[in-house]
């Protein structure tokens, strides 16, 4: 690695998460795509993070382009015109619980203060909070039929944990981007976000990184700007309305890791903005806080494919949660291991043909 002055870590810690981890696919509900320009995830020597058993993964990686939230002495986030700090993050996992944690940051934390938090708050990304004890002794304990295969699906995986950001502002903009459009459309259009307005990060960045936006940036894009990267008017609306609100959105989620009553009560709290649902509220949460039982009802696929896997039946909303309800407390645990045991629902349904409207 370049040692000039420029790719020099401000601050660099080994973190312990407290038990095995399974990097990249902790990290992996975080990233919008392979080629998203905001993380990059390597997963080690077997590659893809191959093994996330006991051993966790040694050898994975990420890299991770961010902004950190500037702190008052008292820890409250710093006034609406300091804008957060652009940060580089490096994460090098070098045996089961143990990650090397690097930043990189640019001029405005002349202090380090900015790396230095980046630093003490990567447990916290890497789900050290996260806690699957209970969730392990219920699934233990109920007997059935469902819990069992729920069991057997965690033993495979005992390093997946629930990560948290604590980034809302950012993490409600890509949810947004994913309202009513396919994977494919609500990637696509946040790496041309990036790219059309995006900034390099600090330090030795690999080739192709961009910072998310910040508030300011995202409240300056003309309309026909939003046309362009394939953003429907009532999304880029309400990107508008999240960052026209990002100062109280950081005060309000300036905490860490929720509980369940405490991730119940921020959805609220976030869908009284209009044009921000519970799915996008609980798709949100789900990283920035690691809410365990916030579900994204309203998805298109999910409460069929959690239907089938639990009962073998298509469910609509209203009977997914019915199905999740004997593992309340733990309910994102459960779709997460659902996700992770492999399981493939029935696609029924029409398959969308989204079509590019942006050149006409």
């Amino acid at each position: 690695m370049d040692h000039s002055p420029a790719h020099v870590p401000r601050a660099e810690r080994i973190v312990d998460v407290g038990g095995v981890l399974d990097l990249p696919r902790t990290l992996g509900v975080l990233q919008r795509g392979r080629a998203d320009p905001a993380l990059q995830i390597d997963g080690g020597p077997l590659g893809g993070g191959a093994v996330g058993g006991p051993s966790g993964t040694p050898g994975a990686g990420a890299w991770l382009a961010f902004r950190q939230d500037l702190r008052r002495p008292d820890g409250a986030p710093a006034p609406a015109d300091e804008e957060p700090v652009p940060v580089l993050l490096r994460l090098d996992q070098l045996d089961a619980s143990h990650v090397r944690v690097r930043a990189w940051t640019a001029a405005p934390d002349d202090d380090g203060a900015a790396a230095g938090t980046a630093v003490a708050e990567a447990a916290t990304l890497l789900g050290a909070a996260d806690d699957w004890t209970a969730c392990e002794r219920l699934l233990d304990a109920r007997g059935d039929e469902q819990s069992a295969a729920l069991a057997r699906v965690r033993r495979r995986h005992p390093g997946v944990r629930l990560p948290a950001t604590g980034r809302m502002v950012e993490q409600l903009v890509t949810v947004v981007l994913e309202q009513k459009v396919t994977h494919d459309e609500a990637r696509r259009s946040w790496r041309e976000l990036l790219r059309a307005v995006g900034e390099h990060p600090p330090g030795p960045a690999p080739r192709g990184m961009l910072l998310p936006p910040t508030p300011t940036q995202l409240r300056g894009i003309p309309s026909w700007t939003w046309h362009r990267l394939g953003v429907q008017p009532p999304l880029a609306a309400t990107v508008q309305r999240v960052a026209e609100r990002a100062s109280a959105l950081r005060r309000l989620g300036a905490v860490g890791p929720a509980d369940v009553d405490a991730a119940a009560e921020l959805a609220d709290r976030l869908t009284a903005i209009r044009g921000i649902g519970a799915w996008t509220a609980a798709e949100t949460l789900q990283r920035s806080h690691g809410a365990a039982d916030l579900v994204a009802v309203g998805d298109y696929h999910l409460a069929h494919r959690v239907g089938e896997a639990l009962s073998g039946r298509r469910a609509d909303d209203a009977g997914m949660l019915a199905l999740l309800e004997p593992w309340r407390g733990h309910r994102q645990r459960v779709v997460r291991l659902i996700g992770l045991s492999g399981f493939q629902h029935q696609r029924r349904g029409p398959m969308l043909a989204p079509e590019d409207h942006r050149r006409r």
